[in-house]
């Protein structure tokens, strides 16, 4: 026993001994490989921390001036005040009026109405104007009905995909990918950023144009819409209790301009009374925000003071120029209608003179002219060359 006893001691000692070196050189392979694997951890890290910021710039918000971002995902100057300026003018008429527009449809109900019209430019797609009416509503419902992407994916059977790409807290642009299906034809595909502004008495704007951006790289099985301006104005009507939203729009789809016309002047009816449905329901729905997303309307800017004013004073401005030169021209009109029956009057005066020095011998023929001296003698008694009285 004592045999065995020392033969397992001797065993357990060496054991132990080269047990200590083993141990010690596992150790420091199990170091060198959790070093590599640091190492390995942290690049992972890295490419995880990287995509992760890569995302968060999708829904970034509230941006400060100081940070500093990609070059390529700076959206300042993508819509500014001059694009503000030049809806202003548009929606008023007061730039191009030469252009030639022709009425496209104009249509009501009790609920609302709507007018189009478009023009063809010398050097861009077809533009349209329009002005719908909606009654018994709100601007700011209105205006959140129509900035609403995720309601509007409910109700409006054309629009495939949304997703918001960027939102800069700075200037309050938004940009989003759209996907639109249109009949027998390939989905069209829109990178759009827009702005918002609101002026008085619940007066808001909106200005969209196309743009790019690296988040939404063009792919072929899409026809990527390369011209796009599109602005409207959201504002009561007087003396009612609605509100309408003025829209310019224009836009390059690839779509034959006739075919495209057609299509709209046929569909667009429809189309907006199904929208009208839509807001209907919208209003009664207490909707919370879509998501945790800052949008446009969360940094919605206020319009720069002297636009709104200079747009009044002109509109005024024009009015009574119209005013007054349709009073100009209606006073010499009248002028020209009394010299007209002033020169008539002397003819005939003339003319009866001379019948009667001649001293026709017919009767018949005094008496006529002697009629005609007595009309004009009434006539020239009548207050404004009137005839006095009304002869059976």
């Amino acid at each position: 026993m004592a045999a065995i006893f020392q033969a397992t001691s001797e065993d357990f000692w060496r054991g132990s001994i080269y047990g200590s070196w083993g141990t010690a050189l596992v150790l420091v392979f199990i170091a060198i490989c959790h070093l590599f694997c640091s190492k390995k951890n942290v690049c992972s890290l890295l490419s995880r921390f990287q995509s992760s910021s890569v995302a968060a710039d999708r829904h970034i918000s509230n941006i400060s001036p100081s940070c500093e971002r990609p070059p390529q995902l700076r959206i300042m100057e993508a819509i500014s005040d001059t694009d503000l300026k030049y809806l202003l003018d548009n929606l008023d008429g007061r730039i191009n009026e030469n252009e030639k527009w022709e009425r496209v449809v104009e249509k009501s109900n009790d609920d609302l109405s709507y007018s189009a019209k478009c023009c063809k430019p010398k050097d861009g797609p077809l533009k349209y104007s329009s002005v719908t009416i909606f009654e018994n509503c709100c601007p700011k419902l209105l205006r959140d009905f129509y900035m609403d992407n995720d309601y509007r994916k409910q109700w409006d059977s054309t629009m495939l995909m949304h997703e918001q790409l960027q939102m800069d807290g700075t200037s309050g642009i938004e940009v989003g990918r759209t996907l639109k299906k249109f009949p027998l034809l390939t989905a069209r595909e829109y990178i759009l950023s827009w702005r918002l502004w609101e002026g008085k008495d619940e007066t808001f704007y909106c200005f969209t144009k196309e743009c790019e951006h690296p988040l939404a790289p063009q792919q072929k099985k899409y026809v990527r819409v390369k011209f796009f301006r599109s602005g409207w104005r959201i504002r009561r009507v007087s003396g009612r209790n609605a509100c309408e939203i003025s829209m310019l729009h224009q836009e390059d789809a690839g779509l034959n301009v006739e075919m495209a016309k057609l299509a709209f002047a046929k569909g667009i009816w429809s189309f907006v009374c199904k929208m009208d449905k839509a807001l209907r329901k919208y209003a009664l729905i207490n909707r919370p925000p879509s998501s945790s997303l800052v949008t446009a309307i969360t940094l919605i800017k206020k319009v720069p003071d002297g636009f709104e004013d200079m747009d009044g004073i002109i509109s005024k401005a024009n009015i009574v120029e119209t005013e007054s030169s349709g009073q100009v021209s209606s006073e010499e009109r009248k002028l020209s209608r009394a010299s007209k029956k002033l020169v008539a009057n002397g003819l005939l005066v003339i003319g009866g003179m001379i019948c009667l020095s001649r001293c026709h011998s017919s009767l018949g023929a005094k008496v006529v002219m002697a009629y005609i001296l007595t009309k004009l003698s009434k006539r020239a008694d009548a207050p404004g060359g009137q005839l006095a009285s009304k002869e059976p």
